[in-house]
């Protein structure tokens, strides 16, 4: 401990580059491996690789500022936030059912950058702070957020009809349940063969229900090849 007091650890010397390059190692890995865990695109080397970027640009600016006494501390930082736009895009993807996937992983690997922004330019602080918040968001919010959803009296529905039904009878059965239609738009059957026609409808439920339940008893109805909640 005597020993880091003597060193300065704002700037740039050997000790610093491998302290900040080490925790931009272990503080990425750690936001990576709950979304690799979690089958994303981009898991545990891609948030590392992010993060370890980030910190060495930043760094490489504060040693040109250091030894050189000349440009601007923060103009590689910016570019980097801008920048990391290109591969948070790429971790989004809208299937064929028109949903939108990804962007939690986006957003996750934009922070990421700014994490190892903080830590290469020795906010040592903010950076693992931000780290266990980031952390907090992904793991403990997610769960939060599916309850959340569980609780939903709305829901999005993809449905695929035969040929022997039109959507209007479909969505008179549904108003017999109590299932209000909030939207529908009509899509390119994905799954059943036999299937003409398919769309994907926002009900909003009258009452709390199970909403396996919910999506059982549109499978059951007369007509509908195939459903599930998206």
């Amino acid at each position: 401990m005597r020993y880091l007091r003597l060193i300065d650890l704002q700037s740039i010397n050997n000790i610093t580059i491998v302290l900040r390059l080490v925790m931009a190692v272990i503080l990425g890995g750690i936001i990576g491996f709950e979304r690799g865990r979690a089958g994303r695109p981009a898991g545990l080397r891609t948030h590392i690789l992010v993060c370890l970027g980030s910190t060495l640009t930043i760094m490489t600016n504060q040693y040109i500022f250091q030894e050189m006494g000349a440009g601007d501390p923060t103009r590689m930082a910016a570019q980097v936030i801008s920048g990391i736009g290109f591969l948070g895009a790429g971790t989004i993807i809208v299937t064929g059912r028109h949903q939108v996937k990804g962007l939690t992983t986006a957003a996750g690997l934009w922070a990421t950058a700014c994490m190892g922004i903080a830590i290469g330019i020795g906010f040592y602080t903010g950076a693992l702070v931000g780290c266990f918040l980031i952390a907090f968001s992904t793991v403990v919010l997610h769960r939060l957020d599916n309850y959340m959803l569980s609780k939903s009296k709305v829901m999005d529905m993809y449905i695929e009809f035969n040929t022997n039904t039109s959507i209007n009878t479909i969505i008179d059965k549904l108003k017999e349940q109590e299932i209000k239609i909030d939207s529908l738009e009509i899509v390119k059957p994905t799954y059943g063969a036999s299937s003409v026609v398919a769309a994907i409808l926002t009900l909003r439920l009258k009452q709390k229900r199970n909403r396996y339940d919910v999506v059982a008893d549109i499978c059951s109805l007369e007509g509908v090849e195939y459903a599930e909640e998206v």
